[in-house]
């Protein structure tokens, strides 16, 4: 399911419809009650305004009884190049629920299409509960684009949402292989997997792993216990829920301050934000007290270096450093 794109509502078409309906019968009913003397009327006498709404229904709607034909030369004449165009229309009019349900068909299998051809290096989020959608708002403030993002969830009315979010998303159990072929994970850059039980998370993990040696899988559980096992299952960064809130509930009983400053670091946009960047060549051969930013850690090759390390004391051209920074506001 791609991202929701605006329509309009059910009740707004058919009135449309009804009222394009109308305009061409009356429009009809005017055109041959004007030139009136030349239809015959088998009943006999003038034809009425009557009459002629008449023939306009039963020639629109193709019924056509006979009682009432075009005679004249302008008539008939009219009738093959005014009133039969206005009957297609007409037809076209009341089978169009069938025609825009066809032609809506042929659209989403052609956006499907040409999605799946151009998708590379996306971000696949799986679970679209309390986590899941945080971890897409993250993404988002972060300069991830809405287009870049595919979630996936079992539940159809949570994928809805998500598409009238921006997003697309994909019906079906992320424990299966073929739900996962159908967000294109092999070719994602990131995955994202916040399902509501650890061990499904697990198993989600094992088959993402399988699909993607790449891409870098951040997973949550609840319990401690289970983290273990996430990160033999292949995922590079667990983070569990339970335990985390209560760190925080217990800093904050303790120390107030020290809790409102890690809730402030949690959530992006406010305050202080932490921000991994590359080094740059002006911070190149220098300690990481000297850069601009408060240096946390710094990130060399495949592992994380805490600032107090002794080989992080000089950083190199190919290092990443995890810094704390004001947060940007947008514009700003």
């Amino acid at each position: 399911m791609l991202p929701a794109q605006r329509q309009r509502a059910p009740l707004s078409q058919v009135s449309g419809r009804l009222l394009v309906a109308l305009g061409v019968l009356v429009a009809t009913t005017v055109i041959v009650w004007l030139d009136r003397d030349g239809y015959n009327d088998n009943a006999g006498g003038g034809l009425s305004f009557l009459d002629a709404a008449y023939y306009a229904t039963v020639t629109l709607s193709t019924t056509g009884y006979g009682d009432i034909t075009p005679f004249s030369d302008g008539a008939r004449l009219t009738n093959i190049f005014v009133i039969t165009p206005l009957r297609v229309l007409f037809l076209i009019i009341l089978v169009g629920t069938t025609l825009e349900v066809l032609t809506e068909r042929t659209r989403r299998q052609w956006r499907i299409g040409r999605w799946r051809s151009a998708v590379r290096e996306h971000t696949v989020v799986i679970g679209y509960g309390t986590k899941g959608r945080s971890a897409v708002d993250t993404l988002i403030v972060q300069g991830v684009r809405r287009d870049e993002i595919v979630v996936v969830d079992p539940q159809r009315k949570v994928i809805e949402q998500a598409t009238l979010d921006g997003l697309t998303g994909v019906v079906g159990d992320a424990t299966r292989t073929e739900t996962l072929l159908r967000a294109e994970l092999p070719r994602a850059a990131r995955v994202v997997v916040a399902p509501e039980r650890d061990d499904t998370a697990v198993l989600i993990t094992l088959t993402a792993r399988q699909l993607n040696k790449g891409a870098t899988v951040v997973a949550a559980v609840r319990e401690d216990e289970n983290a273990p096992l996430l990160r033999q299952s292949g995922a590079d960064v667990v983070v569990t829920s339970s335990s985390s809130a209560g760190r925080l509930l217990g800093m904050s009983m303790l120390s107030p301050h020290a809790g409102a400053v890690m809730e402030d670091l949690l959530t992006y946009g406010t305050g202080l934000d932490v921000y991994e960047r590359p080094v740059t060549r002006a911070e190149a051969g220098r300690s990481p007290r000297e850069c601009a930013d408060l240096v946390v850690a710094v990130v060399r090759g495949r592992r994380v270096l805490n600032y107090t390390d002794p080989e992080a004391a000089i950083l190199q051209l190919t290092d990443r450093i995890i810094t704390i920074r004001p947060a940007v506001t947008p514009g700003g």
